[in-house]
């Protein structure tokens, strides 16, 4: 049963809570820590996009077009639609000469207010090009160009690169195909339905893939890791946690959302990984929810740690900047 994770304060009374599940799992299996249920079952969302990209990296895609470490950080990205992500996805799609019309996520507001703020003071509305999954379909486009078979219908569940990508999200989490679950997740495509487990597990090989035992994806694989390593502004976006995780870390922490507040977590130097879901699936808890888990993990420093709560700070403050109560972590 999910457990109290936060609770948010008004003059010293509770007045909401947050519950959730957590657990981290290192690159053996082996579960290190747990709250709540270890092996509920959840959609995984955005946070399994680096291991839906392995089918096109192991194929040697990003040597046939010329993709870039910051380009392949985006095809793994939930980004926040500013125009260095848009740049981006226009420059990998013009390298498997197709264009944005293409892409089937559906227009979508970008995640950053300030590129949201640009497009409406210019009269603009949203695109494909700024939905937060635009790379992670530039990259399966691209393997739909490489293997050599129609884009349409890319999205579907039994098109080749959604059943190629369903294989290697299985391999990725040490779970048969058969088992693997699917839904239709917010950008059209099939979306992963597992143990939380099984999400850490991947996460705790992605962290150290020459121990992950991952057979034909670990070149692969530790491009990915690389990449989301050396670009977090490509994967989240300006003022995200996930891209200030991997800044004040230098890359030690590897960080990445999923819709519905699924958040999953790899400390590269100690070869865990780690997935919470707050069970409300609000986003307000997982700025804290990170920092909680990283300091209970004792994966930061007092330093990181100090610099993350200046940046998030568990307080609470009314309309006209008063402090009015705070966020208490309780695990």
């Amino acid at each position: 049963m999910s457990e109290i994770l936060l609770n948010y304060t008004r003059a010293g009374k509770i007045e909401s809570v947050h519950r959730g599940d957590i657990v981290a799992v290192d690159n053996k299996g082996k579960i290190v820590d747990c709250v709540g249920e270890a092996y509920k079952k959840m959609f995984w969302r955005s946070a399994a996009k680096p291991f839906q990209a392995l089918p096109f990296v192991e194929k040697g895609g990003l040597e046939k077009y010329g993709i870039t470490q910051k380009e392949l950080a985006l095809l793994v990205s939930s980004h926040s639609g500013e125009p260095m992500h848009v740049d981006l996805v226009k420059s990998v799609l013009g390298k498997i000469n197709l264009d944005v019309s293409v892409l089937d996520c559906g227009p979508s507001r970008p995640m950053s207010s300030k590129a949201a703020k640009v497009l409406t003071e210019n009269k603009q509305k949203p695109e494909a090009v700024h939905n937060a999954c635009s790379g992670k379909h530039s990259g399966m486009l691209a393997l739909c160009q490489m293997l050599g078979i129609p884009i349409e219908g890319y999205t579907k569940p039994d098109h080749e690169v959604q059943r190629q990508m369903h294989q290697s999200v299985a391999h990725s989490a040490n779970i048969s195909p058969d088992e693997l679950e699917i839904g239709i997740d917010g950008c059209g495509v099939p979306v992963f339905y597992l143990p939380l487990y099984h999400m850490s597990l991947a996460y705790a090989r992605l962290s150290n893939p020459e121990s992950g035992n991952w057979g034909c994806y670990e070149t692969a694989a530790t491009t990915i890791r690389d990449a989301m390593i050396a670009y977090p502004e490509i994967l989240g976006g300006t003022g995200r946690i996930d891209t200030i995780v991997a800044n004040i870390t230098k890359g030690r922490i590897i960080a990445k959302i999923g819709a519905e507040a699924v958040y999953c977590l790899a400390s590269v130097a100690d070869g865990v990984g780690i997935t919470f879901k707050i069970e409300d699936g609000s986003y307000r808890a997982i700025n804290p929810t990170v920092i909680g888990v990283l300091k209970r993990l004792d994966l930061i420093s007092k330093s990181e740690y100090d610099q993350l709560v200046e940046k998030f700070p568990p307080i609470l403050k009314n309309h006209r900047g008063d402090v009015i109560g705070t966020i208490e972590t309780m695990f």
